[in-house]
């Protein structure tokens, strides 16, 4: 049994986050799901992989996402800080190659606030900002059970306003939304099942 999983996906409005580890691209798509109106995608245009709109269709409408290529990471920032302080779009996802430092961080963050936009930084691991309201780490779990989608773990690696905590959760593509996911051995009709 699943319970469909709102809390993982609340980020805080007004604010910049972050996501490191190999699932990092699909917590981005369904935080794009959960959201509405456009979104811009933020990357650097010399990178070999790109973004297609049409793979993120399972979670949402691909027109509703704007690609932004960029020179470089301070292009990347520029454009982001812009975007985030216009207010215009709620949800400004960047993707970020090198460390950032404080002092870009908190200009992240002053943007935000000042456009009430949600921002979330793809960054490499191990290279997060201390400004960062919060940084989750995504990777997928080994062992399903199903074919049709991957479950994911996603941990609250760092919270400025609350506990910490991970989530197992798999996206059911049929009814376009986040499940939760009981833990190996507590699933139904395992030995720890409860009931």
């Amino acid at each position: 049994m699943s319970a469909v999983c709102h809390p993982p996906l609340s980020l805080r409005r007004g604010r910049v986050h972050e996501a490191c580890g190999p699932g990092a691209i699909g917590f981005a798509a369904a935080t794009c799901a959960a959201g509405q109106g456009q979104i811009l995608w933020i990357r650097e245009g010399w990178r070999a992989e790109s973004l297609n709109p049409v793979g993120l269709s399972a979670f949402f409408d691909p027109h509703r996402l704007l690609l932004a290529a960029t020179a470089n990471q301070t292009e990347t920032l520029a454009v982001a800080e812009e975007a985030l302080k216009d207010g215009a779009i709620p949800l400004v996802v960047l993707e970020i190659t090198s460390a950032l430092d404080l002092r870009e961080g908190r200009r992240l963050q002053l943007a935000s606030a000042a456009g009430r936009t949600t921002g979330l930084c793809l960054i490499p691991e191990g290279m997060g900002s201390n400004a960062a309201q919060t940084r989750w780490y995504c990777t997928s779990l080994a062992g399903t059970d199903r074919a049709d989608s991957t479950p994911m773990r996603w941990a609250l690696i760092k919270n400025k306003s609350g506990t910490l905590g991970a989530w197992d959760v798999r996206w059911d593509h049929a009814a376009r939304r986040l499940d939760m996911v009981p833990p190996v051995g507590e699933r139904p009709g395992s030995a720890r099942a409860p009931g």
